[in-house]
């Protein structure tokens, strides 16, 4: 009887567990579902007072209008995350490879300055970012790439994302034990040539550790985009803010475009989830 009991006892908590489960994740996808079922509202239909209620017309008109006005700004996003993403990987990477095995003096001075840099707040540094990218528009004769273009708002990223993708590097190569990199010494291999043969084919959860941070930031990025870029190269984060009527607002279309505008990040995780809680974690408790 006791073993009976006790199956039953943990039969019930288990049943309880996912309840409970699953009423977090009804209560988490209930916007989702306002989302949706709002964009797939006519206008007349879209307002707040029945945001709760199924289209009495189902239409995709707001999700056409919704993808006419955003393309152009979910191109300069793809044009903004992709090698902005790549390039504080890479830049990160090698950083923290030559912070956790090639240790010379002032190292942990210098990696301590590195995180300084992820305690600077966007707005204390907008100014002189301004004048720097302007700058380097009249330095190379390139109006409107480094300031006004989406190759300055990629460096203002990728500038700004090395101390994170550092300090995500480095945690995850303290891992990687010593005796690799001093085997690899012996048998003649260099800085690089160990970096390239031994660490980096080791290295996928923190490549998509980083690649997950960094694509979400950027293709999520509002801040910069307004300041450091004009009309043609905004993303679509200033385009779906745009998105809004003179006279009412378009509920399903603004519903249409926040959709749009989410599913690239959606696929990264779904892509890169898997490696995420582990490359974040590893390194946690040592080095």
């Amino acid at each position: 009887m006791t073993a009976v009991s006790a199956g039953r006892r943990s039969t019930a908590f288990a049943w309880t567990r996912f309840g409970v489960l699953l009423a977090f994740v009804v209560i988490f996808l209930i916007p989702i579902y306002v989302l949706l079922v709002t964009s797939f509202k006519p206008l007349t239909e879209a307002d707040p007072s029945q945001a709760w209620n199924l289209p009495q017309t189902w239409t995709t008109e707001a999700w056409q209008v919704a993808w006419d006005k955003l393309a152009p700004g979910l191109w300069n996003s793809v044009l903004l995350a992709v090698p902005g993403s790549l390039l504080s990987c890479a830049l990160g990477s090698m950083n923290g490879y030559v912070l956790s095995k090639w240790r010379f003096p002032g190292a942990d001075v210098l990696f301590t300055l590195f995180l300084f840099g992820m305690f600077i707040p966007y707005q204390g540094v907008m100014i002189p970012l301004v004048q720097l990218l302007v700058g380097l528009n009249d330095l190379t004769g390139l109006q409107g790439v480094f300031y006004g273009g989406i190759p300055g708002l990629v460096l203002a990223h990728v500038v700004y994302g090395i101390p994170i993708c550092t300090l995500i590097f480095r945690n995850y190569y303290v891992t990687i034990p010593d005796e690799l990199i001093e085997a690899s010494r012996v048998d003649g291999a260099g800085m690089l040539r160990t970096y390239w043969s031994v660490v980096l084919p080791v290295s996928a959860p923190a490549i998509a550790v980083v690649v997950i941070w960094q694509f979400t930031s950027l293709w999520n990025d509002f801040l910069f985009a307004v300041f450091l870029t004009g009309p043609t190269s905004w993303p679509a984060t200033v385009m779906l803010n745009n998105i809004a009527g003179a006279q009412a607002t378009p509920y399903s279309q603004q519903m249409a475009a926040a959709v749009l505008s989410s599913i690239p990040t959606m696929l990264i995780y779904i892509l890169l989830g898997r490696f995420f809680m582990r490359g974040l974690m590893a390194g946690a408790l040592k080095g």
